[in-house]
């Protein structure tokens, strides 16, 4: 039934987004980050619904009536240089070629889904659709892992959808340290009341289901993106009080158990994954300085690699275990550079989106979602630095949705005849329209 339900509806959608193609940026991102066809059982378990989704997008873009243009700048362009050179070295791989084009084509797929999408998706209103879909199909697993959390005393861990890049306990829980931001996001700029109660609810939910993972690096994460939630609140105080108590009071709910696996945090020399992991890096950091530029492409984990580059003889092979190491044993140090300027980039760009909004009640909307764009990153990089999860789609997903909003508010400033040309003294040019003038007298007083 589910099978038969999940195929109708894509198939109701294709004329659709024929019409829309934006419609159809949307559904590629609701089957990349739910898998909602991982939660059937027949047919559809492994039917090619994004595929038809993403073709079905491509043929519509030369059609489309609304003509937006692409919105250029230096993270699309570092973007695209990233994945040429991800490209590039995929020619120089060591793994076989059959694993190395699979896991190339899986991420050129993506990047090429996100280009369209930043090509195609403008407006508050379309974007704030994007962090709907992401907020929807990936806290669909963190409501549903918090109440088992909650129902089952912590004692058992939270997993995530079968057949993804977060199907492992550690994947999902660092999706959702990215997540709880843009839940953040909608609860303050939504009007309804229900709708904020349930976000409200969702985010409970998703703090004890990133706790019942039982990740460590989770853990670390999520303590790092709440205090730079509290701090890029409109209430750093007030809100960083009551988010120390939620985190003091669901640690103290967890179990004995997972205490105590908390507490190898501090003795993490004798922990054997962490041991595994600090063994893996240095495997990793010997491959990059034989190979330093392209490092051993896509698929590292090959034994060829461990017995040439080991610091003593290993007889399995492990996962990168973080994001940089990764980025720097699959694409060499060249890679891992343009990896690093992408974060950086986007992170500058999002605090200028909130500095030159500031101030102006009609884009408040504008400078929340750039600062949750930015706690969400940070989550990323702390979390990211002990999984290989370079390749996962969300953090992208946050470097797009500060290219859309910006691109949104150049178009706005375009369109507007009314532009102020400063906003002080040595301040930056101010390229958006200043607010109606009745409401700018109603902020005066």
């Amino acid at each position: 039934m589910r099978d038969l339900a999940l195929t109708l509806f894509v198939l109701a959608m294709l004329p659709v987004i024929l019409w829309r193609p934006h419609i159809g940026a949307l559904m590629w991102a609701w089957m990349g980050f739910m898998n909602i066809h991982r939660l059937a059982y027949g047919f559809a378990y492994n039917f090619p619904y994004a595929a038809i989704i993403a073709a079905t997008t491509l043929v519509a873009l030369p059609f489309r009536k609304e003509r937006h243009p692409f919105p250029w700048g230096p993270i699309p362009l570092v973007l695209i240089l990233f994945v040429g050179w991800m490209s590039f070295t995929s020619l120089f791989a060591m793994g076989s070629p059959s694993a190395v084009y699979l896991e190339w084509n899986q991420v050129v797929k993506i990047h090429l889904m996100l280009l369209v999408t930043l090509w195609v998706i403008r407006s508050r209103e379309r974007i704030d659709q994007l962090v709907w879909v992401i907020v929807v199909s990936i806290g669909f697993y963190g409501v549903k892992g918090g109440i088992w959390t909650v129902l089952t005393g912590g004692g058992q861990r939270v997993w995530g959808p079968p057949g993804g890049l977060i199907e492992g306990n550690n994947e999902l829980a660092l999706a959702l340290v990215m997540l709880l931001p843009f839940m953040y996001y909608l609860l303050t700029v939504s009007s309804r009341k229900i709708v904020r109660y349930g976000l409200f609810f969702a985010m409970v939910a998703v703090g004890f289901s990133i706790l019942g993972s039982h990740s460590r690096g989770a853990l670390l994460a999520i303590v790092a993106a709440a205090a730079m939630l509290a701090l890029k609140s409109r209430h750093p105080i007030l809100l960083g009080t009551i988010g120390a108590f939620a985190l003091v009071a669901m640690i103290a709910f967890m179990p004995e158990n997972w205490q105590t696996r908390m507490h190898t945090i501090e003795t993490y020399e004798e922990d054997g994954s962490a041991v595994s992991r600090l063994h893996t890096w240095e495997t990793i950091w010997n491959m990059a300085k034989d190979r330093p530029l392209v490092g051993a492409g896509f698929e590292t984990e090959l034994e060829e690699i461990y017995t040439r580059y080991a610091p003593s003889p290993v007889t399995t092979t492990a996962a990168p275990h973080s994001i940089y190491f990764q980025a720097l044993g699959e694409h060499g140090f060249v890679g891992l550079a343009l990896f690093l300027v992408l974060l950086f980039l986007t992170w500058l760009a999002a605090s200028r989106i909130a500095r030159r909004c500031r101030g102006v009640p009609d884009l408040q909307w504008a400078v929340q979602l750039a600062r949750m764009c930015q706690v969400s990153l940070l989550g990323f990089m702390v979390g990211g630095a002990f999984l290989g999860l370079l390749h996962f789609d969300l953090p992208y997903y946050v470097m797009g949705l500060v290219v859309m909003v910006d691109a949104t508010l150049k178009e706005r400033a375009k369109s507007s005849p009314a532009a102020t040309p400063a906003v002080g003294p040595g301040r930056p040019r101010m390229d958006f329209p200043p607010p109606h003038p009745v409401r700018a007298q109603q902020v005066r007083r």
